[in-house]
């Protein structure tokens, strides 16, 4: 059997246009060394990288970054995308979605829009974003609904925002989302470094996930509510992107090519580029897809564990932050022999160090990750 037939293809590709954004998010998951990847790919690049992934086989497609609306050519890659039969979704801070700009975006074929807030209130939105943008993004989620896009609304939860998620969901009942996406923070990027501002109380997750069950009683189908508790706070892990190399494949800006968004952090994996050789050749055969496809990588507990196939071993990045090794059990899991590393960071987060909140900028990512 060849690898192409063995490996199923990827359902859902990530594009990820650029990691230039206009916010400055504390919980930011793009790499901490943003401002050193600052190669983009051209117009005619990203087209076929599409062209070639819809022939492998991959239906979703999302338009990220950073912000991708600071791409100009955004509308015609979105109208590429629609000629390919993809279905296309557009992840945004909503800055950049002027009315023109949705209306060029809507006759391109764009067919979701995802649009993200911080809080339910202009100040903690604004602090958190080191922007003044509630105002602009309460304009531009009535611009979605005017274009009539299928809206989600995705508000990243943590312990400043945890009190106010029945404001949350009332915010988008009013914006007239059809899902509203409370994604408890997952620790990577500039959330690892943030963890100790933002890492909630188990008792402010508990109270969080009530509120999100008396909304959902209420409401029931009107606005899909979807509430995921953070990693850190579970005894089993979550099948990360349902398996390394096994639906997701997402592109950086540069052309790198990644298994999952933390990829670059991980040692000892050859990232490939699709500018040096076919999608195909990346999926099926690169070092990197293939490093934790499967289970043949797993060491105990998870060689041995009946549950491996229903979460693969939880996540490589996790696994690598916490014990320094990447094949090591995701330590989330109780049955992992470093699970008490995840217990001492819970229990000691809501002290914090003392360390100020580092917010998602060029100056902090140089900063973190100096030239030469």
């Amino acid at each position: 059997m060849s690898a192409e037939t063995a490996v199923p293809p990827p359902l859902w590709l990530l594009a990820e246009l650029t990691y230039r954004c206009p916010l400055h998010c504390v919980f930011c998951y793009n790499p901490t060394q943003h401002a050193r990847l600052q190669a983009e790919m051209s117009t005619a690049q990203w087209v076929d990288v599409m062209r070639q992934a819809r022939a492998l086989g991959a239906a979703q497609l999302g338009f990220s970054g950073g912000e991708p609306l600071l791409r100009d050519d955004l509308e015609e890659l979105v109208q590429e995308a629609r000629h390919l039969g993809f279905y296309t979704n557009l992840i945004t801070s909503g800055v950049g979605l002027t009315e023109a700009r949705a209306r060029r975006l809507k006759n391109a074929g764009l067919d979701h829009v995802q649009l993200s807030f911080q809080d339910s209130t202009r100040e903690l939105n604004d602090f958190l974003s080191h922007t003044k943008t509630f105002e602009l993004k309460q304009k531009v989620a009535r611009l979605i609904k005017q274009h009539d896009w299928p809206m989600v609304l995705n508000c990243v939860l943590h312990r400043h925002n945890l009190p106010h998620v029945g404001k949350i969901i009332e915010m988008a009942l009013a914006l007239d989302a059809e899902f509203l996406e409370l994604a408890n923070t997952q620790y990577y990027g500039w959330a690892w470094i943030n963890r100790d501002h933002l890492m909630p109380t188990h008792a402010q997750l508990i109270d969080a996930e009530a509120v999100v069950q008396r909304y959902r009683a209420v409401y029931g189908t009107r606005c899909r509510i979807l509430f995921v508790v953070p990693d850190y706070f579970e005894e089993r892990p979550k099948a990360c992107m349902n398996g390394w190399g096994s639906v997701f494949l997402a592109i950086a800006p540069d052309g790198v090519a990644l298994p999952c968004h933390n990829a670059r952090n991980l040692p000892g994996l050859q990232l490939p580029r699709v500018q040096d050789q076919p999608l195909s050749d990346i999926w099926a055969r690169s070092q990197a897809f293939n490093a934790y496809r499967g289970d043949a990588w797993m060491k105990a507990p998870c060689r041995d564990c009946d549950e491996r196939h229903k979460d693969f071993g939880g996540c490589r990045c996790q696994a690598f932050q916490i014990t320094g090794d990447a094949t090591e059990a995701d330590p989330v899991c109780s049955k992992s022999p470093h699970h008490e590393k995840v217990v001492q960071l819970v229990r000691q987060a809501p002290a914090g160090r003392g360390q100020p909140i580092v917010f998602r900028t060029d100056a902090a990512s140089r900063a973190l990750h100096p030239v030469g």
